[in-house]
C-alpha cells in the first residue's frame, strides 16, 4: 500500500513538474506588452493628428462637391435624353406634325437645349431648326439603323466648345422618317460655385470639354489677375490629366473603405501652393444611380473636376509634446500597476508554489515562508500548520507559529490588489477618455467647410427646384398631346407611358372643370373628385405646383397643366415624396430638410415628421434670415454655431430661379456636427478618446483574465487549504488548471495523503499488543 501511495505521489509530482500553461505570468506579460504598445502609439500617433496644413475635412469636402456635380450632370443628361425620347414617342403616337411645329413645341416646353433641328433621314435635308446651329454634318444618317446608332454623341465645334447631340426618330405612316436632333452644352445645371472655385467636365483622355469659374484673360484688369488666371488654367489642366487616369480605376480600389455614398470613382487631389494658397481639387466619374446599372450619361466616359484655392495654415500642425507626455505618464503608471501585480500577487504565489513542493518532498525542517497579503497568506499559514502536523502536532493544537483560521493574516485579498492595479490604469485612461483634448470649446472650423456646406446646400436646393419644374414640364408636354378628340382610353395609355418613363409620379390623372376624373394612372388621386375648381380660371388649385394638405403623415405635392380645348380640363400629377427625399441623399451634408414658407418640414434625407418644425431655434433663425432678399433675390447662407450639444455647421438655400416651382417659396436646410468632420482638433480628440478606450480595454481584459484564471481558483484553494489544516481529511483536492494554483492544489492533495498515512501509522502503533511492546519498554 505504501508503494502504491508513493507511486501516486510520483505521478502527481510529475504532473506538477510539467510546463505550465497559462497561469499568472501570461496575463501580466500581455498587460505589460499592451501598455508598452499603447505608449508607443500614443507617442507617435498624436503628432500626426493635425500635421496637414489643409485639413482632411477640406479635402473630403472637395470630393463631395465634385460628386454633386457628377450627379447633377448625369441626371441632366439622362433627363434630357428621356424627355426627347418621350416627346418623340408622343408625337409618333399622334397625327403627323409639321417639323416647325415639333421644334416650336419642344422649345416652348423645355428650355434645356441650345439648338434643335429636324432632318429628313433619306435625303439629309434640313426641315426645321431653332436656336443655335446644330452640327448636322457630324451625323452619318446611313448608320442610324445600326446598334447604338441613336446613342448620344459629343461633337467638338470649330470654336473649341463641345456639344452633346441627342437623337430620336419621328416616324408616321406614309411619310419619310425624320431625325429629331437636340444639341446641349456640357455646362452644369444649377451648380453653385461660390467664390474662387472652378469646375470642369473632362473626357476619358483628360481633355477639358467645358469649364466654369475661371474668367478669361481678357476679362481681368491687372497683370497679377492675369497671372492668377493662367496659373488656375494650368492647375486645372494638370488636375484633369490625373483625374482622367484615376477615373479608369475600379470604384472599390479608388475610394477609401468606409467613404460610402458614391458608387463611382471619386477622390481629392493636392496641387501647387502659391502665396499661401493651396490648390485643392475633387473629382468624380459619372456613374449610375444603382450599382452595376449604366445610363446614357455614364456611357460617355465623363468626369467632373472641381478646384478651389484654400489658404494654408501652418500653425495648425499639432505639437507632439502632448503625445510624449501622455506616453511617459502611461509608462510610469503602467510600471507601477505591473509592479503591484508582480510584488503582491505573482511573487507570493510562486513562493507558495515552491514551498508546497518542498513539503511534498518531505523537507519539513524549515518553517513555511508565509506571504503578507491575501489568499497567499492564508494558504501559507495552512501549509505551516500542515508541516507541524506532519512533525507530530495535533490538528487542533494551537502553537505559537500556527494561528487558527479564526485569526487569519492577510485580510487584503487578491481581488483588492487587482482593483488597485485597475485604479492605477484608470487614473491614466479616464482623463484621456473624458477630459483631455476636448475640442468643442476650441475647435476652429475652416471657412472652406462653411462655404462648401452653403454652396452644396444651394446646389441641392436648385436640384429639387429643377426636378419639380421638370415634372411640371412633363405635364405640359402631355397636355399638349391630349387633344379634343383623344378618348379616355388613349389618355390612360399616354398617362401610363409617362408614369413608367418617370418615377417621380405616384399618380397621374385627367380632371374636368367640374371635378370629374376621366383618365387615371397609378394610385388613387388624393385631390377629392367632387371638389370644384378653386379659382376663377377653372384651375384645380391656385399655383402650378402646390401642397394639397397641411397635416397628416405625408405631404401631397401636386402639379397641373391645362388641356387645350377641353373646357378647363387639366392633367394633374401627384409627386412621390420618396422621389423628393431621394434627391436629398447626399453624403457629407448631415441632416437635410425641405421646408415650406412657414418653416414646416416637407421632406428629408433621414427620419422626420411631416409638417413639424425645424429641430432648433437657431436653424429656424437661419432659415428666416436666408429667406430675406438681398438685392434681386434671396441668397444661400451658412453658419457655424456652438451650443450645449457641441459645434454645428449649417446651411440654408431658398428656391431661386424661374419655373413653376418659383411660387412655392421653399427652402433646403442642412446641418451636421463638426465632430464628424476630419478637423485637427476633433482628430486629436478622437485619438485621445481612442487611447483611453484602449487603455481601459487592455486593463479590463488582462485583469479580468487574471481574476478568472488565477484569483478565483486561488480563493477556492485557500478555503480548501484552511479546511485541510483544520482537520478535514476527507475532501479530495482537484486542480482546475495546470498552472501555479493547480500545482499548489496538487501539493495540498499530496500533503493530505501524507497526513492520512501518518495517522494510519500512528493508529497502528497505538493498538499493538502489550507483550510486543514490553520488551521495547525494558530496553
Amino acid at each position: 500500500m505504501a508503494a502504491s501511495s508513493a507511486k501516486r505521489r510520483h505521478k502527481v509530482r510529475r504532473r506538477a513538474d510539467m510546463s505550465l500553461l497559462g497561469g499568472i505570468r501570461p496575463p501580466i506579460a500581455v498587460l505589460s506588452a499592451l501598455l508598452l504598445s499603447l505608449a508607443g502609439i500614443t507617442a507617435l500617433g498624436f503628432g500626426r493628428a493635425g500635421e496637414e496644413s489643409v485639413p482632411k475635412a477640406v479635402m473630403t469636402s472637395q470630393q463631395r462637391f465634385a460628386e454633386d456635380g457628377a450627379v447633377a450632370m448625369r441626371a441632366s443628361i439622362d433627363e434630357s435624353a428621356a424627355d426627347l425620347a418621350r416627346t418623340a414617342g408622343l408625337f409618333n403616337a399622334g397625327d403627323p406634325a409639321q417639323p416647325d411645329a415639333v421644334v416650336d413645341k419642344i422649345g416652348s416646353v423645355y428650355q434645356k437645349w441650345v439648338g434643335t433641328a429636324v432632318v429628313e433621314i433619306s435625303s439629309g435635308r434640313m426641315l426645321a431648326a431653332r436656336g443655335e446651329n446644330v452640327p448636322v454634318a457630324a451625323i452619318d444618317t446611313a448608320k442610324l439603323s445600326e446598334k447604338d446608332g441613336l446613342s448620344p454623341r459629343m461633337v467638338r465645334l470649330a470654336n473649341g466648345e463641345t456639344r452633346l447631340l441627342s437623337l430620336q426618330v419621328l416616324s408616321w405612316k406614309g411619310q419619310p422618317q425624320q431625325l429629331l436632333i437636340a444639341s446641349s452644352s456640357l455646362r452644369f445645371p444649377g451648380i453653385s460655385l461660390g467664390k474662387f472655385r472652378s469646375i470642369a467636365v473632362i473626357d476619358s483622355t483628360g481633355r477639358i470639354l467645358s469649364s466654369d469659374g475661371i474668367p478669361e484673360s481678357e476679362q481681368v484688369l491687372t497683370e497679377d489677375q492675369r497671372t492668377g488666371v493662367d496659373r488656375s488654367k494650368k492647375q486645372l489642366s494638370a488636375f484633369a490629366k490625373v483625374a482622367a487616369k484615376r477615373a479608369e480605376e475600379h470604384p472599390l480600389k479608388a475610394n477609401d473603405p468606409g467613404e460610402g455614398g458614391y458608387l463611382g470613382v471619386s477622390g481629392s487631389l493636392r496641387g501647387d501652393s502659391s502665396q499661401g494658397d493651396r490648390a485643392i481639387a475633387g473629382y468624380a466619374a459619372l456613374t449610375g444611380p444603382e450599382p452595376g446599372k449604366g445610363t446614357v450619361a455614364t456611357s460617355l466616359g465623363l468626369t467632373v473636376v472641381a478646384m478651389v484655392d484654400v489658404a494654408e495654415d501652418p500653425t495648425r500642425v499639432t505639437d507632439p509634446l502632448f503625445g510624449l507626455l501622455a506616453a511617459g505618464a502611461l509608462l510610469l503608471i503602467g510600471a507601477l500597476a505591473v509592479g503591484v501585480l508582480l510584488g503582491t500577487v505573482q511573487r507570493p504565489l510562486l513562493r507558495l508554489f515552491l514551498e508546497s513542493r518542498r513539503l511534498t518532498r518531505d523537507d519539513l525542517t524549515r518553517p513555511v515562508s508565509v506571504p503578507r497579503f491575501g489568499e497567499a497568506a492564508r494558504i501559507g499559514q495552512a501549509l505551516e500548520r500542515l508541516r507541524r502536523q506532519l512533525l507530530g502536532e495535533r490538528a487542533d493544537a494551537e502553537g505559537a507559529g500556527a494561528p487558527k483560521s479564526g485569526r487569519r493574516r492577510g485580510r487584503i485579498g487578491a481581488r483588492a490588489l487587482l482593483a488597485v492595479s485597475g485604479i492605477l490604469l484608470l487614473v491614466w485612461s479616464a482623463p484621456m477618455l473624458l477630459l483631455l483634448n476636448r475640442a468643442d470649446a476650441t475647435a476652429v472650423v475652416p471657412e472652406q467647410i462653411t462655404n462648401d456646406q452653403r454652396e452644396r446646400t444651394d446646389t441641392l436646393s436648385d436640384r429639387v427646384r429643377r426636378s419639380l419644374n421638370e415634372g411640371h414640364a412633363d405635364l405640359v408636354s402631355v397636355a399638349g398631346l391630349l387633344g379634343e378628340r383623344t378618348s379616355p382610353e388613349d389618355m390612360t395609355k399616354v398617362l401610363d407611358r409617362t408614369r413608367s418613363d418617370h418615377s417621380r409620379y405616384r399618380s397621374l390623372y385627367v380632371r374636368t372643370g367640374d371635378g370629374k376624373i376621366i383618365a387615371q394612372s397609378g394610385e388613387s388621386p388624393r385631390l377629392p373628385e367632387d371638389k370644384k375648381s378653386e379659382n376663377k380660371d377653372g384651375h384645380p388649385f391656385a399655383d402650378p405646383i402646390t401642397v394639397l394638405n397641411d397635416s397628416g403623415t405625408e405631404p401631397v405635392i401636386a402639379s397641373y397643366a391645362e388641356l387645350p380645348g377641353r373646357d378647363d380640363s387639366t392633367v394633374i400629377g401627384e409627386f412621390r415624396i420618396d422621389f423628393i427625399n431621394s434627391l436629398l441623399k447626399r453624403p457629407g451634408l448631415g441632416e437635410i430638410r425641405v421646408v415650406d414658407a412657414e418653416r414646416r418640414v416637407l421632406g428629408g434625407n433621414t427620419g422626420y415628421l411631416a409638417f413639424e418644425k425645424l429641430p432648433s431655434a437657431r436653424l429656424t433663425e437661419l432659415a428666416a434670415g436666408t429667406s430675406q432678399k438681398t438685392g434681386i433675390s434671396a441668397r444661400a447662407g451658412g453658419i457655424v454655431y456652438r451650443d450645449g450639444s457641441g459645434v454645428q455647421v449649417a446651411g440654408a438655400a431658398p428656391f431661386v430661379g424661374g419655373g413653376a416651382a418659383k411660387s412655392l417659396d421653399w427652402m433646403v436646410v442642412s446641418w451636421q456636427p463638426a465632430a464628424g468632420l476630419a478637423i485637427p482638433e476633433y482628430s486629436l480628440q478622437n485619438r485621445t478618446v481612442l487611447a483611453g478606450l484602449l487603455g481601459i480595454t487592455a486593463a479590463a481584459a488582462c485583469l479580468g483574465w487574471l481574476h478568472i484564471i488565477v484569483v478565483r481558483p486561488l480563493r477556492e484553494v485557500a478555503k480548501q487549504a484552511e479546511a485541510l489544516a483544520d482537520g478535514d481529511r476527507r475532501t479530495v483536492l482537484y486542480p482546475r488548471h495546470h498552472d501555479e494554483v493547480g500545482a499548489i492544489s496538487r501539493s495540498l492533495e499530496l500533503l493530505r495523503q501524507q497526513v492520512l498515512e501518518q495517522r494510519k501509522r500512528d493508529g497502528a502503533g497505538a493498538t499493538a499488543p502489550a507483550a510486543v511492546r514490553a520488551p521495547a519498554g525494558r530496553n
